[in-house]
């Protein structure tokens, strides 16, 4: 079969196709023919900079749309042939892919392939950073970083329907503020200066919740748009800035709280409270209350192109990468 490898860290050259055997799963797990796989920035991490990488070389990706290829002892509840959406621990840039069975879950009813690809980290992501983390309330207001990429425009969405009376983003360009504006925010700030911009949305207030992908000093100054009793959700460092602390001088004063989330960890510490997250999420799919764009699709052999451009800082929504339609068994 063809994957995709690299054998050194650096740049989207070092994404080199190659073939390989088939990995057949082990207990407990599932292997899947795969049909498309989601494209995330801790693809870019691994691949630049070892982000969870256990040894070289390693093969990339973390979300797959396919079809049950084998079980492996001790799976129920799945067929060979069925199609499914899954989380992996790296691996999903190939023909086949093999998982734990506890991160596989069958495609919801009305979704398709393509659109499968784009649940497995973004839809869970978002709904426990609104609901399981921060846990939003009717009425409260919202200040949500890279509002137009993946998790951000699902987030948009699952706020306005949680009943939440203002949603704002912060986004790196004038092309992406459209994006945003059009899957739930109510305004969208450009750049570093969003400080002032949602002291003066809000009537000097601040806002209730923010979520922050990014770290250091934005998410330094995201604490400080928080408004009374507010919530700080951090997701990430996309910014690849030192650790900081926060303590007593910053929350005691207006009872600010500090939460994190992370799918990856979930996956690892409690992979079936991920599958029930997983699940609500899902439905919020199935009953139209979100759509993910998909707004690039490449060929297994373009994912160095594919990496080009979420590094670029130019796309929004999902990018993915095409397996197989309709994949052959060897």
């Amino acid at each position: 079969m063809r994957a995709i490898e690299l054998g050194e860290y650096g740049g989207p050259e070092v994404l080199k196709v190659v073939e390989t055997d088939v990995p057949a799963p082990g207990p407990g797990q599932v292997s899947i023919d795969v049909s498309y796989a989601g494209v995330n920035f801790a693809d870019l991490k691994a691949r630049a900079e070892g982000y969870r990488v256990p040894a070289l070389p390693f093969r990339p990706g973390l979300e797959v749309s396919g079809r049950v290829r084998a079980l492996g002892p001790d799976v129920v509840g799945l067929a060979v042939g069925q199609e499914v959406t899954a989380l992996t621990d790296g691996g999903a840039y190939a023909e086949v892919v093999v998982t734990d069975a506890a991160t596989v879950l069958p495609l919801p009813s009305g979704v398709d392939l393509r659109t499968g690809a784009t649940l497995p980290t973004v839809l869970p992501t978002a709904y426990a950073l609104l609901h399981e983390v921060a846990r939003v309330r009717p009425g409260e207001t919202l200040l949500v970083h890279g509002a137009a990429g993946g998790i951000g425009t699902v987030v948009g969405q699952l706020a306005k329907d949680a009943g939440m009376s203002a949603v704002y983003g912060v986004v790196s360009s004038r092309a992406k503020a459209a994006h945003a504006l059009a899957h739930g925010y109510d305004d969208v700030f450009l750049g570093d200066d969003f400080q002032d911009g949602v002291r003066t949305a809000t009537g000097g207030r601040g806002v209730d919740v923010a979520l922050d992908p990014v770290g250091g000093s934005t998410l330094k100054v995201s604490l400080a748009s928080l408004a009374l009793f507010g919530r700080l959700v951090s997701f990430g460092n996309a910014g690849a800035a030192a650790p900081w602390s926060v303590g007593q001088p910053e929350l005691y004063p207006a009872g600010i709280s500090v939460g994190g989330f992370s799918i990856l960890a979930l996956a690892g510490t409690a992979p079936e409270a991920l599958r029930s997250l997983s699940e609500r999420a899902f439905a919020k799919v199935a009953d139209g209350t979100v759509t993910l764009p998909v707004t690039a699709e490449f060929a297994l052999s373009e994912a160095a192109e594919a990496h080009r451009l979420m590094a670029s800082r130019a796309s929004t929504g999902k990018l993915l990468l095409r397996i197989a339609e309709h994949p052959a068994r060897a």
